[in-house]
């Protein structure tokens, strides 16, 4: 008896055994089959003027004294934005939803929360097209806060494209050579309801870009950006970037560098120096008078522990005519600010 209860214990203990490596390689064979992944990030920041009140003016729709580019405009504590990205990479086909939630993702997507929404099919090795809505090519600053070393942005970014909705072709030409050809709605459109489109095209060369976006006087009308940057030395990066936008004598052109120096594993100190100029009373600096200028000057430092950054900043904007507001609420030609912001990604 005690052997044969011996025996049914080996043999369900093999079963067991035999069952748990089967299911543990079916879950693994599942893995396999849908690799999606989840990363992210949420941020958030404190911002004061340094030359003008922190008092939101206005009482039916308040606004703030600050430089007239996009997201952390508000002083006080603010919120910047919840950052989600649902990625499938496949072989040959893959997708991406890039949700965004909060002040920082609302005025990037007008309120619609989606950031970017597409399709890819790997054609070959070296050609891909892509269907949805993607962020833009152009410029030097993206929307997500975590991959930009300056948390405010530049004026360039700001008026440029955000996203764009079309299909879009990737070719790698050569190790060092790649091209993009793109048609699209309108810029910032999720739909067509004018029966315009817009093209565009990239040509990039070892880390360099040169991008180009038309569509005759629709929203925009032309713009072409020089995107890149060069590693001065294993600490010292060298960002530049440099546009120019018109659409009927209306538009705009300037240019900024981006010189980045790490002290350590953890902080790096980073400068971005900017000039705009306006053609017209285009509007971006607020000045009412046609071919106004600035000049802007942010000093941020980024501080690294695990996943998070902490960024604090300096910023200067000495404009041409005046575009701001002192402590008195007399026009100036400059505005000075300080925010500390912090970021988190996953």
């Amino acid at each position: 008896m005690k052997t044969i209860i011996t025996t049914k214990f080996v043999k369900n203990l093999a079963f067991a055994i035999l069952a748990l490596v089967s299911f543990a390689a079916f879950a693994q064979e599942e893995e396999e089959k849908k690799p999606v992944s989840i990363s992210g990030s949420v941020d958030a920041y404190y911002k004061t003027n340094l030359s003008a009140t922190d008092r939101a003016l206005g009482e039916e729709n308040p606004t703030f004294i600050t430089p007239g580019t996009s997201f952390a405009t508000e002083t006080g504590f603010a919120l910047g934005m919840a950052n989600i990205i649902a990625a499938y990479e496949g072989e040959k086909v893959g997708a991406v939803a890039d949700l965004v939630f909060g002040p920082r993702g609302d005025d990037a997507t007008g309120g619609f929360n989606i950031n970017q929404l597409y399709a890819y099919w790997n054609v070959s090795e070296g050609t891909t097209f892509t269907v949805g809505r993607f962020n833009t090519y152009l410029g030097y600053e993206v929307i997500a806060p975590a991959a930009n070393f300056n948390y405010s942005t530049s004026y360039m970014f700001s008026y440029g494209p955000f996203s764009h909705v079309g299909l879009k072709a990737d070719f790698s030409l050569s190790d060092d050579f790649s091209l993009m050809l793109a048609v699209m709605n309108l810029t910032d459109e999720n739909s067509n309801l004018t029966g315009e489109y817009s093209v565009g095209a990239q040509l990039g060369y070892a880390g360099q870009f040169l991008n180009f976006y038309y569509d005759g006087e629709a929203k925009l009308g032309f713009e072409i950006d020089y995107t890149g940057g060069f590693d001065l030395s294993e600490d010292f990066f060298l960002g530049i970037n440099a546009a120019y936008q018109d659409n009927d004598g209306l538009g705009f052109y300037g240019a900024a560098l981006y010189p980045q120096y790490a002290t350590s594993e953890n902080f790096t100190l980073g400068l971005r120096g900017e000039y705009f100029a306006e053609m017209g009373d285009y509007g971006a600096i607020g000045t009412g008078v046609e071919d106004s200028s600035v000049f802007a000057v942010t000093l941020t430092g980024s501080y690294t522990i695990e996943n998070l950054i902490i960024k604090p900043e300096v910023r200067l904007d000495s404009a041409s005519d005046d575009a701001f507001l002192d402590n008195d609420l007399a026009g100036t030609k400059s505005l000075s600010s300080f925010l500390v912001a912090a970021i988190y990604s996953f």
